[in-house]
């Protein structure tokens, strides 16, 4: 295709989301490359997160400008790519979230250094989506998240908790120390096993370096923030089979996950590529589906909209601390990192993708009430 038809095609679909190439509002985008056109037209999300970090094109507020091409639904017109066929291939053929890989992204995302995400996140170390509704800092809204997922579970003293992707022990430090729990941490990371330790020192607080599939004994209260999106759809049963196994039979299990309005057996081709390797994210449709006949759907809570705020919160951090942070990261980090948090953020912000909390019971022996 010649460069002058690729980017006539690409200016019409962009002027269906309200977006010129050039222009003078802050979701339009500056191109400095005009070899842009063809390679988003034929790789899709792949060529636009790429080309954005070998410096072809600049926008003043990319979430804005992803959620627009969203809401145009323009990712459609030119999903037809390489890129997005190879992967729903891998994933039809082979299960790319299985025991042998499952600590992939533990090592190219989680490990890449605790620096980055001291800098970056709230002072417990909270790596999921905050809870704003009455709070007004990243700090009070993460502590809002984690005491809001105490109550839903009713955590008493004394209570064992398993926390299925513990990341930095953040939510095992909040319930031992404010709730009285004793918690089993399990995460694919190492950094995460090494720091989280240390946070959690004195408390009864223990997390191991373990994939989801090896979790030995049985626990009170089962929570998992965030981790359910590195499960995979060929394993969503598995998972859900492990989790009714560990639970005592009057036990509550709380799932946070970040979710997608259809199914899929993929995730976006970027992500996959340089910051979530073999993840995807759920539907509705999927999760019941892997819970039916095990658990009884008790709260179905959808803050989505919060984790809009949490990535621009994110990212502002992120982008203060930069100054500290290139020593250790390159330019072409600086712009994956600012794409990755800011196209999540327009996502969020098109409604595209969604934030569940779900309270799920074992064999409920009384009513649940929903706690908001």
């Amino acid at each position: 295709m010649a460069n002058n038809t690729a980017k006539r095609i690409t200016e019409e679909l962009l002027s269906g989301a309200d977006v010129q190439i050039n222009g003078g509002r802050p979701w339009d985008i500056k191109v400095h490359d005009e070899r842009l056109y063809q390679r988003v037209l034929s790789s899709g999300s792949l060529g636009l997160g790429e080309s954005y970090m070998d410096g072809w094109w600049d926008c003043e507020q990319i979430d804005e400008f992803i959620a627009r091409i969203l809401r145009a639904n323009l990712n459609k017109a030119i999903v037809k790519n390489w890129a997005a066929l190879w992967l729903v291939a891998k994933g039809a053929l082979s299960n790319l979230q299985r025991k042998t890989k499952a600590f992939e992204v533990g090592e190219r995302h989680y490990d890449i250094g605790n620096d980055l995400y001291n800098a970056m996140l709230d002072k417990r170390l909270v790596y999921t989506c905050a809870y704003w509704r009455s709070s007004q800092t990243l700090d009070e809204a993460q502590e809002a998240k984690l005491d809001l997922t105490c109550r839903k579970l009713g955590i008493k003293p004394g209570m064992t908790i398993l926390d299925v992707g513990c990341g930095w022990g953040s939510f095992a430090k909040f319930a031992a120390e404010k709730y009285g729990a004793r918690v089993t941490g399990i995460t694919v990371s190492k950094e995460q096993v090494e720091l989280g330790n240390k946070m959690c020192a004195g408390l009864p607080v223990e997390i191991l370096l373990q994939d989801y599939r090896d979790v030995k004994g049985t626990y009170d209260r089962i929570v998992s923030l965030g981790m359910f999106e590195h499960v995979g759809y060929k394993n969503y049963r598995t998972y859900m089979d492990v989790v009714n196994r560990s639970l005592k039979p009057d036990g509550l299990f709380l799932l946070q996950t970040i979710a997608g309005n259809k199914s899929t057996t993929i995730g976006d081709a970027w992500l996959d590529k340089y910051i979530f390797p073999n993840g995807m994210l759920p539907s509705v449709k999927q999760v019941g589906a892997s819970i039916e006949g095990l658990f009884t759907m008790e709260d179905w809570h959808n803050f989505g909209p919060d984790y809009e705020k949490t990535l621009l919160a994110w990212h502002h951090n992120f982008v203060q601390a930069w100054p500290t942070l290139r020593s250790r990261y390159d330019n072409r980090f600086y712009r994956m990192w600012r794409y990755y948090l800011l196209s999540c953020a327009g996502a969020f912000r098109a409604r595209r993708i969604q934030l569940w909390q779900i309270v799920l019971s074992k064999q409920p022996q009384q009513p649940y009430c929903s706690i908001r």
